[in-house]
């Protein structure tokens, strides 16, 4: 109840989120001053369902303009507490960005991976002929999930913190390598005779040895996810529907078009040679290595480009492009059309263009200049809206 002498009015003070910050008119009458300034220290930071206590004060005006005033900013509180109610995150849904729980998962994963290593040793070291190739390989497949997490997560995580994470991951598999090369199987010393098997040529290389190169050269496996591989100066299209697919690969293509439209969760790229890669909107990231003359039309959330050459990047994305590694690449607005775009980006909040893509994060160029591996690319180079 706020008292004005022998007269008494019933105020409401609505609930709300956050403290609320009001602007004063230093021309009001300080009687009104007083009580705004009553008002304020009385609005707490969190509320439950249930009305604040009244508060008193002294000197409220009864002029009939003052209350009509001081109605219309109680309604105006109560419509600004609804708006954030309603627009409240629940950290109960699966896709609450958190970097807290994100650095608990991180670092439980890193955790178990350092103490998988080091068992390993301790069993190599306690028998040499035991063989652990299935445990390095359940290792290094751990690892390349926690270089998906990184990827999946790094579009809200800050940049300090993703650096941080791709540092652990490359330390991590350098360790691995080490492992590996100490704890081979070792053959146990025989006295038998054995004959003595014919030497292959020089120049005999299989298909096998081949893919077991690239696939270790990768820094992600993409065995058993869905997408294309392996093509020439083709026309590659998709059409994703719902939630259909959770994760889509290009890899080793070359003089190939691709057109993949509507939304699926995230996009890796690998080894691309003059191609046009034209996608609808990623949920999560987009990650692109080895890639040169290609030309992209992406949006995504994050996107991280990583050895990349002479290569033009048309982008919508919440977050900065990082790249590494990487020169000659340019870097535009997106630019991209199908029936029913505008809907993937809203479900996908990318229906708003943040200007991010021309705000590029060069790891590997920590200086306070601009870096000389990427640029905005000239309006009149610019190529006009694909229509796929």
């Amino acid at each position: 109840m706020l008292n004005q002498r022998d007269q008494q009015v019933s105020i409401d003070i609505k609930q709300v989120s956050n403290p609320l910050h009001i602007s004063l008119s230093r021309t009001d009458r300080p009687p009104l001053w007083r009580l705004q300034h009553q008002l304020i220290k009385l609005l707490p930071t969190t509320m439950n369902d249930q009305q604040a206590p009244s508060a008193t004060t002294d000197g409220m005006s009864t002029d009939p303009t003052i209350q009509r005033k001081h109605a219309a900013m109680i309604e105006r509180l109560s419509n600004l507490h609804q708006s954030r109610v309603s627009n409240k995150t629940d950290p109960k849904d699966p896709s609450f960005e958190s970097t807290k729980s994100f650095l608990l998962l991180f670092t439980n994963s890193k955790q178990a991976i350092e103490s998988s290593l080091t068992q390993v040793q301790q069993i190599s070291d306690t028998d040499p002929t035991q063989d652990l190739k299935p445990e390095l390989e359940k290792m290094s497949l751990s690892i390349t999930e926690l270089e998906k997490l990184v990827a999946e997560n790094s579009y809200f995580l800050p940049p300090y913190e993703v650096r941080s994470s791709l540092k652990t991951i490359s330390d991590l598999k350098q360790t691995l390598d080490s492992v590996t090369s100490k704890v081979k199987p070792r053959k146990k010393f025989s006295f038998k005779n054995r004959p003595a098997k014919k030497p292959e040529p020089a120049n005999t290389i299989t298909i096998e040895a081949i893919e077991n190169e690239r696939e270790q050269q990768s820094s992600y496996k993409v065995k058993d996810s869905p997408g294309f591989r392996s093509k020439e100066n083709e026309i590659l299209t998709k059409e994703f529907k719902g939630s259909e697919i959770g994760e889509f690969v290009l890899s080793d293509l070359t003089n190939c078009e691709v057109r993949l439209r509507g939304c699926f969760r995230t996009l890796f790229i690998n080894r691309l040679k003059n191609c046009k890669i034209y996608t609808g909107p990623v949920l999560g990231s987009i990650l692109i290595e080895e890639v040169e003359g290609c030309l992209f039309v992406v949006a995504s959330h994050q996107i991280r480009i990583h050895d990349a050459k002479e290569s033009d990047f048309y982008l919508r994305c919440r977050s900065r492009p990082i790249i590494e590694r990487s020169s000659g690449v340019r870097f535009a607005p997106y630019r991209l059309c199908y029936d029913g775009i505008e809907s993937d980006l809203r479900e996908s909040n990318l229906d708003d263009d943040t200007g991010s893509w021309a705000n590029v994060d060069d790891f590997q160029w920590l200086r306070a200049v601009q870096s000389p591996n990427w640029s905005i690319l000239p309006e009149s180079q610019r190529i006009d809206t694909v229509n796929i």
